[in-house]
């Protein structure tokens, strides 16, 4: 048997062109520091109420980095945990966050279009992949979570500026993630969550018309997260050997080294992963995969076996059948956001989340912190 035909496919940056903004007064201005100051009695009272039930629903239509709309449906509980999705004319893409990170999940067409990777979207398309670093403000638990946007509203002046929502006087709270707009009188309701830019898009608020739901779809995906790729971490792959292939029924391993080549420093936990396939003709062998951390010389090697019933029948019959039995392999290197082992942690934490929600709920705790609650089990959006 002979190997021939390697091919190692370097990973590209990507970027998810999905945004919040918020109005800023003007970048570059000096501005005189903030003195601390004790929060108001109505922005502690409107982050009670928002804490006080599960989480919300939020919808809206956000401007991508190419111009077009992009329709958000997101279910956020109160913790920031959150399923939802994005959608662009036929194209969409799941979205979960756990742990305070958001991960996505969308074809080879919307990550091209849509997420800027245009050089290798099958490094990410069809899997689950952590929202890049390069979108500051697409970050879910820290945006449109209740306990975020609670402490953020300890932040907020006395007498903010105010606008009206749907006939209710609204106090506007600018933060550098978003702007939130809560009702100016008791009980302080979250009415509206505005992603600045050039259309001031703005997302409605309703109440989750079921918890218990949301966290039975959001658990299997989350358990789905492991091996999740990480986007913000790029590098450079050396030459794939092969490593004792020939004439082994159990299996055929695959050798790839690769330096990190941004970012610059090493982040801490950062991890590359490295997935493999063999074919024979056109014919799949086996595929493989394999992750390691990455060091602090940011170079490392990574090796995975191909096994199983197909290597092993070819490799019987090339065997038994002398003769030429050319075989290839091709290998992606990038980089990798959570093991099996992250994942069974945010398992943990987001089961204590659910039992603390489910029971809080079964309880009869106040919940209705928005403006208008949810219509029904169908979670229809409050207008604005």
């Amino acid at each position: 048997m002979t190997g021939a035909g390697v091919a190692v496919v370097v990973a590209a940056a990507a970027t998810v062109a999905v945004v919040f903004i918020s109005d800023d007064d003007g970048a570059g201005k000096a501005r005189p520091k903030p003195s601390a100051t004790a929060p108001s009695a109505w922005a502690l009272e409107a982050g009670r109420q928002l804490t006080s039930g599960p989480g919300f629903r939020y919808q809206g239509t956000l401007t991508a980095a190419n111009g077009r709309p992009v329709q958000a449906d997101l279910q956020v509980t109160t913790a920031g945990s959150a399923i939802g999705t994005l959608a662009a004319g036929p194209l969409s893409a799941e979205v979960v966050a756990v742990g305070g990170d958001t991960y996505v999940k969308a074809g080879p067409q919307f990550w091209r279009e849509y997420a800027g990777e245009s050089a290798h979207p099958d490094n990410y398309a069809g899997r689950w992949s952590k929202a890049p670093a390069s979108v500051p403000g697409f970050d879910v638990p820290d945006v449109l979570g209740a306990q975020a946007i609670a402490k953020l509203l300890t932040k907020a002046p006395a007498k903010p500026p105010t606008e009206t929502v749907n006939g209710v006087r609204a106090y506007k709270i600018k933060t550098s993630g978003a702007n939130y707009l809560v009702s100016a009188a008791a009980p302080y309701r979250l009415l509206a969550v505005q992603a600045a830019g050039a259309d001031a898009a703005r997302f409605s608020v309703a109440d989750l018309p079921n918890p218990a739901a949301l966290f039975a779809r959001l658990r299997p995906r989350v358990k789905a997260l492991a091996g999740a790729a990480d986007p913000n971490l790029h590098f450079d792959p050396g030459k794939l050997t092969f490593v004792n292939c020939d004439q082994n029924t159990a299996g055929c391993t695959v050798r790839v080294p690769a330096t990190l080549s941004s970012p610059d420093t090493v982040p801490d936990g950062a991890r590359a992963a490295l997935r493999a396939s063999i074919t024979t003709r056109g014919t799949a062998l086996g595929s493989c995969t394999s992750s390691a951390p990455v060091p602090s010389d940011r170079s490392l090697v990574l090796t995975c076996t191909v096994a199983g019933r197909a290597w092993r029948t070819w490799v019987k019959s090339a065997l038994d059948h002398p003769g030429s039995y050319p075989y290839s392999a091709q290998a992606r290197v990038i980089g990798e956001a959570l093991t099996a082992a992250d994942v069974r942690s945010l398992l943990a934490k987001l089961d204590k989340e659910r039992s603390a929600v489910v029971k809080s709920t079964l309880s009869g705790a106040p919940g209705g912190a928005t403006g208008t609650p949810a219509p029904g089990a169908s979670g229809a959006p409050a207008r604005t």
